[in-house]
């Protein structure tokens, strides 16, 4: 494959990651403001909500010393999609459940997304790139961990309240 190949590729898929990143914000966003009975989730999004404004950074960060920028039209496309996603869950009587396995989908997503350019940028020589793809990984992953380790309280919270008449949607 030739540079300018491997190139077109670690850049589509940098601007690919950067409105993945943007989607992600749009569908945590709603999510977190409709939060009342969750506050350890509320917590959690909002935390891994200041990560993914700095996922972004290190993918705009990249880009620049590729002397490219990221596609406003993913971007956009991207955070509408999510935000339309988010949108609805808030019909169903049990949305934190539907948003907790939606996210958990999406941080899997998410953490493909990152190997493959990992290896797109070792390979294809972009080690500068490498350290930032990393970190952007580990806090998905760390992310989707918290989401695994903390479904089955969310459910029966969820069970709970549902039992006792509360709102039990979020």
């Amino acid at each position: 494959m030739s540079d300018h190949e491997i190139r077109t590729i670690f850049v589509t898929g940098l601007r690919n990651a950067h409105a993945m990143e943007n989607q992600a914000l749009s569908i945590m966003k709603p999510q977190l403001s409709r939060i009342e009975n969750y506050p350890d989730v509320a917590q959690r999004l909002d935390l891994h909500m200041q990560e993914t404004e700095g996922q972004l950074a290190r993918l705009e960060a990249i880009l620049r010393q590729l002397d490219e920028d990221h596609s406003t039209l993913k971007d956009m496309a991207l955070s509408f999609t999510g935000a339309m996603a988010a949108m609805g869950h808030t019909l169903a009587g049990d949305e934190i459940l539907k948003n907790s396995f939606a996210n958990f989908a999406f941080e899997h997503f998410e953490i493909a997304a990152y190997k493959s350019l990992i290896a797109v940028a070792e390979c294809g020589g972009f080690p500068f790139a490498v350290s930032a793809l990393q970190a952007n990984l580990a806090e998905e992953q760390a992310m989707a961990a918290w989401i695994d380790d903390n479904l089955r309280a969310v459910t029966l919270k969820f069970a709970s309240l549902k039992e006792t008449g509360e709102t039990a949607k979020i």
